[in-house]
């Protein structure tokens, strides 16, 4: 199984400051009631012309950066729209990491819950990991949740990461496999507020059943 503590592979740059999800995932692949496919509509109207068409200038259609795991973004990556599948389609892309300046707040929730490392660094960081990515024989990149560094060709550094992110990456876990790690403490505490407020245990259960009896 991958690794989710530990990121390891080629990265391509995309040097797009405020880059909002209606552009990494547009709204027509949006229809689905199941998350398949996305992987499809990732980028596409920055990787195919009118036409359908790849664009040979569009970094993730050059042979060079097929296969990624990283992609080094702008500044307020992930602006815009709250959808979801914007992260869905990274993943489904095969990429596992972002790195940039800065990440929208309601994508940065999305993507660490749904365990897309969201790595961030200053500018000149950025800068120098984006040089990497240009050279073939240097692109590397090596991600460690549990050092919490980054490493390169030219760049070494660490990395902040929120203790329950950085836990969720080390276990394997999402948002509902952390929660259930407190399985115990919340049903002692489930006992305790019902104990107290017995008026409110399962008041929609017993309303339906009422409205439905006749």
């Amino acid at each position: 199984m991958t690794n989710p503590a530990r990121i390891r592979g080629r990265a391509a740059a995309l040097q797009i400051e405020n880059l909002d999800t209606d552009q990494i995932m547009p709204k027509q692949f949006l229809r689905g009631i199941d998350k398949s496919g996305l992987n499809e509509g990732l980028f596409y109207d920055l990787r195919f012309d009118t036409e359908g068409r790849p664009r040979p200038d569009f970094v993730l259609n050059q042979a060079a950066y097929a296969g990624i795991s990283v992609l080094v973004g702008g500044s307020n990556f992930g602006c815009g729209s709250s959808r979801e599948h914007a992260v869905w389609g990274l993943l489904q892309f095969g990429i596992r990491a972002v790195v940039a300046p800065s990440f929208a707040e309601i994508f940065f929730s999305n993507a660490m819950n749904n365990r897309l490392l969201l790595v961030t660094l200053p500018p000149d960081e950025i800068a120098k990991l984006i040089l990497d990515t240009k050279n073939p024989a240097g692109n590397v990149v090596d991600i460690d949740v549990a050092s919490q560094t980054l490493r390169s060709q030219s760049v070494h550094t660490g990395f902040d990461l929120a203790g329950r992110h950085r836990r969720m990456f080390l276990e394997g876990l999402d948002n509902i496999g952390l929660s259930l790690k407190y399985r115990d403490q919340i049903n002692v505490f489930a006992a305790g507020h019902w104990q107290t407020q017995p008026w409110l245990k399962d008041v929609a259960a017993r309303v339906r059943a009422r409205l439905f009896s006749t």
